[in-house]
């Protein structure tokens, strides 16, 4: 199920632990919420950014953060920055969304909040990510997303 919030922040949504946002290949977290990712939990930048280095992370991967009071999930869904570099693609977000709830549903994670990966500086249209994210959530019914569309910072 997918439960669509206007506007909020991720980190903010009662109940929810569990995060993913979408990634680049090359190990940078410098942009959109990537930021605020690197800034919350400084260890997941070191172990992502040491996998992308050694080269490990490809499109369609999906890195597992346990960082003990849930999981965050990092989805490749583009291999390079933002422009100049290659924009996210589709297939790419779809493989990732797959295996991240084969991973949430082992795990045992019930609920995870994202925004709307690859729409923003990824340069998709939102109506055909959202397409995939609800093909996606529709074979996976023991996974709550709550996608963030619009982000905003409480006061």
């Amino acid at each position: 199920m997918i439960t669509f919030i206007e506007e909020g922040d991720i980190f903010r949504i009662d109940g929810v632990t569990s995060y993913a946002h979408g990634c680049n290949c090359l190990g940078s977290m410098g942009r959109g919420i990537a930021v605020q990712f690197r800034n919350r939990f400084p260890q997941l930048y070191v172990e992502f950014h040491k996998m992308c280095r050694n080269k490990l992370f490809h499109p369609g991967d999906v890195y597992d953060y346990d960082y003990g009071d849930g999981h965050i999930y990092n989805l490749a869904t583009q291999y390079d920055y933002c422009p100049p570099g290659e924009l996210a693609k589709l297939e790419y977000i779809e493989v990732a969304m797959r295996k991240m709830m084969e991973l949430a549903t082992a795990a045992g994670v019930k609920s995870i909040a994202l925004p709307t990966i690859g729409a923003g500086l990824g340069g998709l249209k939102w109506d055909d990510v959202k397409a995939v994210m609800e093909k996606v959530a529709s074979d996976c019914p023991d996974v709550n997303l709550f996608i963030v569309l619009n982000y905003k910072q409480k006061d």
